[in-house]
């Protein structure tokens, strides 16, 4: 493959995964998707896309992010996808509503850049519930407070992040003062994509326009009396960057439901909490009411506070009672598969 794919975030996993198929399928890269109609990018350009009819009986549509593999169609300016190749990372939460369905918010990227303003916008509770999706999607987490004009505090607030997220780079940006960005754009080298997340009017598409140069997203207004955005990004979009480095720019999300998140995101992102409760007398210890609690002992001498723990305590049953729903509906789905197994072998009984 040329530098143009390379600049695209192509690898040596998806050129190894492509040799099982059609060589006359060429990969291309989602940039844009809208009920299931895509916008693809290669080293010709940009394609309108849409599912082959094998693909769509598949069920298991791409995403922004995603690489495929298509037949392109460069002088029509069209392209027909018929592969979904192998995710490096993915971010996914669960779908709005009271469906038990997977949305993937970004596929294949290197972070996932949380973006919260330091107004009335922020929330660590929220953050760390960013945090542990972010832990397990494969990509590396970045936290960006945005707004570092409008507070007064920037480094205790600073501090309070740090806290919650150990390990984890943290940058203050500002749309006044431009700080923060030539860091972050440090990061954004050739090939690498990041994808920008947190609720509206946390500054998301400013510091995207700040990144690019230029305003390639409509930045909204903020409300004066709660601080909070506009929806002013509708869908999600890769943008290249002028210098190298790719963006993927998302609506504010009003809530973040979990989805199928993993005990190694939990770990990862209250590391402290199971750090102390490794030392509990009980090793099945829930950290309530047991004696020998360390974590209780922890909240009582200031080393955990208080709202944190019951944060641990409120995801994890977040997740239990998703993993039971997810239970019950696969479920029911092998009930309903075996019916129409045994419906379809007493109809062949019936004709012999």
């Amino acid at each position: 493959m040329n530098e143009a794919w390379n600049l695209l975030g192509w690898n040596d996993q998806l050129e190894a995964a492509k040799q099982a198929y059609d060589k006359a399928w060429t990969p291309a890269r989602i940039v844009l998707e809208h009920k299931h109609m895509y916008r693809v990018l290669d080293d010709r350009g940009e394609m309108l896309a849409t599912p082959s009819g094998k693909f769509r009986q598949n069920g298991d549509f791409p995403a922004v992010g995603d690489w495929v593999l298509v037949d392109a169609r460069h002088e029509e300016g069209k392209a027909t996808i018929h592969v979904l190749l192998p995710r490096k990372s993915k971010f996914s939460r669960k779908e709005a509503g009271t469906v038990t369905r997977e949305q993937i918010v970004a596929a294949n990227v290197d972070y996932v850049y949380l973006v919260m303003a330091l107004n009335q916008d922020y929330n660590l509770r929220r953050l760390e519930r960013y945090l542990l999706a972010a832990y397990d999607s494969g990509a590396l987490p970045v936290i960006i407070l945005s707004k570092g004009d409008l507070c007064q505090d920037t480094e205790g607030r600073w501090s309070e992040v740090e806290a919650i997220a150990p390990g984890v780079d943290i940058y203050v940006t500002s749309a006044v003062d431009r700080r923060g960005v030539d860091a972050i754009r440090r990061q954004l080298t050739a090939g690498i994509t990041a994808a920008f997340l947190g609720s509206s009017g946390a500054g998301k598409s400013t510091l995207v326009n700040m990144l690019y140069g230029k305003e390639v997203q409509l930045a909204g207004e903020i409300r004066e009396d709660d601080g909070k955005g506009k929806h002013t990004t509708t869908h999600r979009e890769l943008v290249q960057l002028p210098g190298g480095g790719m963006i993927i720019d998302t609506p504010g999300m009003r809530e973040l439901q979990l989805w199928d998140q993993q005990q190694t995101g939990v770990s990862a992102a209250f590391s402290d909490i199971e750090r102390f409760g490794e030392l509990c007398r009980f090793r099945d210890c829930t950290h309530k009411n047991e004696p020998g609690c360390r974590v209780q002992e922890a909240v009582q001498t200031g080393e955990i506070e208080q709202e944190r723990l019951n944060s641990y305590y409120k995801l994890q049953r977040e997740l239990q009672y998703l993993d039971r729903k997810s239970s019950a509906k696969a479920q029911l789905e092998q009930r309903r598969q075996f019916k129409q197994l045994s419906k379809n072998v007493k109809q062949v009984k019936k004709r012999r």
